[in-house]
């Protein structure tokens, strides 16, 4: 037997609780990583934008006068106030801001400051909106605040041509953004996520729906997790429907039609790619022990009643996983908090997770110590005073 290595092991549960861990997952995971704002769809006009709130920063993507898309910092040149409010909304000739009525052209450009004779040595052409790195891909706006690393298509690429099938393109929101929050760590979402082990003991209506099909494998920045919809009928009503009234989607090859596919994109992102939608969810860290989780389904346009009804039963079996994987989480971050645990071992077949973990010790190598570190870890040692 050979001796193990650190990826035979969990990350140690100190990393689930500690304030200066996430300090440092802000700037070494979070901002260098791409995040989704919305679909292109959900911004059609000019002026229509969408926000986004992630790790202390407010950004906004806005479809500018001449048909693009662009992303910005939410944040007034003048003095730093938030411009846009809520969610979502459209601006009817201008970014106004609501506290000096600065105001910006769809492009970020700077077009007004008020009493313009107040600031004569003011170069407006020096104070558009600060730009933040955006890439669309197949339709999602995504942007980071940190430039540097993979785009979102090298990321995506190992199954790039299966996610084209779906045509993300043509999508278009089934509903609005819910927010849900749940008191635990961020990565305790996402490693639940990954975790295919599970899936027989704790969410029974996808095992029936299953069987036996689930399987989960794992890329550089990107994992894969999927299972095919049996033919057996089940006798919950709700998959019973699903599975007879589920048409057949003319855009996906026979053999995926009745496949649910999960993409989870590191650190913190994932498409839920089934026959009949698409869902996308993100989980935002707000404290240690604290997470918002983001979501949002998206369609291409069907009125056929068969399409309908699949839609519905697909709500209504994912609302009892999601109650089943709240529990779930909330049981492990309870546990997290004891003493008595620090790592776990990892099954050889536990692929997803054992990339994460790994990439996490790579960027911040403290989590590979069993043991909590003392306060002020993180904090570089003072340099001793001269004499």
């Amino acid at each position: 037997m050979s001796p193990p290595s650190p990826d035979d092991f969990s990350l140690p549960s100190w990393a689930y609780t500690d304030a200066e861990f996430l300090e440092l997952e802000r700037e070494r995971v979070f901002r260098p990583s791409w995040q989704v704002i919305c679909h292109v769809s959900e911004i059609p006009k000019p002026g229509d934008y969408q926000c986004f709130d992630f790790i202390g920063e407010s950004l906004f993507a806005i479809r500018g006068n001449d048909g693009e898309v662009r992303a910005f910092h939410n944040v007034c040149r003048h003095r730093a106030s938030r411009l846009l409010d809520g969610p979502r909304g459209s601006c009817a000739r201008r970014v106004i801001c609501p506290y000096h009525a600065w105001s910006y052209d769809f492009e970020g450009k700077l077009a007004s400051v008020g009493d313009r004779s107040a600031f004569p040595n003011l170069d407006i052409a020096r104070e558009s909106l600060a730009p933040v790195e955006m890439e669309i891909y197949a339709g999602f706006v995504f942007a980071r605040v940190q430039r540097g690393g993979p785009s979102v298509a090298e990321m995506i690429a190992p199954y790039a041509n299966e996610i084209a099938t779906h045509e993300f393109e043509k999508l278009e929101p089934i509903g609005r953004v819910v927010l849900r929050p749940r008191t635990v760590n961020w990565k305790n979402v996402g490693d639940n996520y990954s975790d295919a082990l599970h899936i027989p003991v704790a969410h029974p209506g996808l095992t029936r729906l299953f069987g036996a099909t689930y399987r989960v494998e794992s890329r550089d920045w990107i994992d894969r997790m999927s299972g095919d919809v049996s033919d057996k009928p089940s006798r919950n009503w709700a998959e019973r429907a699903y599975q007879k009234f589920l048409p057949d989607a003319p855009n996906l090859a026979a053999g995926k039609r009745r496949s649910w596919v999960y993409f989870k994109l590191w650190p913190n992102f994932a498409f839920d790619v089934y026959p009949d939608q698409v869902d996308i969810m993100q989980w935002i860290p707000i404290s240690p022990t604290q997470t918002l989780i983001r979501e949002i389904g998206y369609a291409r346009a069907d009125e056929r009643r068969e399409m309908r009804v699949a839609r519905y039963c697909n709500w209504r079996i994912n609302r009892q996983v999601n109650a089943e994987d709240t529990v779930l989480i909330q049981r492990v971050q309870d546990g997290m908090a004891s003493g008595s645990y620090k790592i776990g071992p990892l099954a050889a077949g536990e692929v997803a997770l054992r990339r994460f973990g790994s990439r996490m010790r790579s960027l911040i190598p403290r989590c590979s110590d069993a043991s909590p570190p003392a306060s002020g870890w993180s904090r570089p040692a003072a340099a001793p005073s001269a004499t």
